[in-house]
């Protein structure tokens, strides 16, 4: 369980994530939703480590992120943040290898090479392994980084913003992918998504937020209502059961 305690952040003097208590569970998928400027993404990486909070906590499994080494955390909790410009020129296989670094030290073993050619199939890359990254359209370098994180084996994957560059087939291939991997390998997957519907579709719990603050969390059937969806995005939704599942319409 990832739990996050009266955490808060500011920036120049603006509250960017203002007191936040959250219990996520463990195993399945959590989407984190909300307008820009929501505090979504600074709330994720405070959680990974990647950006240090003004106060609060955050544990994963009982271990305070903040004072646990950062090989014992990469070996529980993986991230993918927004941005993953990288300036060398690396084949794909060369970046999904670096998911390895936390057990391989930069010495990959076969094992280590195992895990390498499951992420890069499982992810649909086994004809662009040999590409290097600067040749890839957006979508494409996208599913070789979250190869790359889920080749990094661990129980807790955040992902920020996944479906970036990512068209609607790979969008909904990708969600599809990261259901599995919560289904099939026992993932605990944390996404920050834009997409109401995606999160409603396959999720198992949602957390909203608005300027800082959690405003809303629970099961899809819970948040994805009009008058919900109307105090989170401050619009009017209307919303249709599709398939079982309650799909907003925010295009009229």
């Amino acid at each position: 369980m990832i739990e996050v305690s009266n955490v808060t952040k500011t920036y120049n003097g603006s509250l960017v994530v203002d007191d936040v208590c959250l219990q996520l569970p463990a195993k399945g998928i959590t989407s984190i939703i909300g307008p820009n400027g929501a505090g979504k993404s600074t709330l994720l990486s405070m959680v990974s480590r990647l950006l240090t909070m003004d106060k609060g906590a955050v544990t994963i499994d009982g271990l305070d992120v903040t004072k646990t080494p950062g090989d014992v955390l990469a070996k529980r909790l993986s991230i993918l943040r927004q941005d993953n410009a990288i300036s060398s020129r690396l084949t794909v296989r060369d970046l999904v290898t670096f998911g390895r670094y936390p057990h391989s030290k930069g010495r990959p073993t076969r094992e280590d090479q195992q895990h390498v050619d499951q992420s890069i199939t499982y992810l649909g890359l086994d004809g662009l392994a040999d590409r290097f990254l600067d040749e890839l359209s957006g979508g494409q370098r996208q599913r070789a980084f979250v190869a790359m994180v889920l080749c990094q084996d661990t129980d807790y994957v955040l992902l920020d913003e996944p479906l970036n560059n990512l068209d609607m087939k790979h969008s909904a291939a990708m969600m599809k992918l990261l259901r599995k991997a919560a289904d099939e390998l026992g993932k605990t997957i944390v996404l920050v998504l834009h997409d109401i519907n995606f999160a409603s579709w396959y999720s198992d719990h949602i957390v909203a937020m608005r300027d800082g603050k959690v405003v809303h969390q629970g099961p899809p059937d819970d948040l994805i209502q009009s008058d919900i969806l109307r105090d989170i995005y401050d619009m009017d939704i209307d919303v249709a059961m599709i398939g079982g599942k309650r799909i907003g319409v925010y295009y009229l």
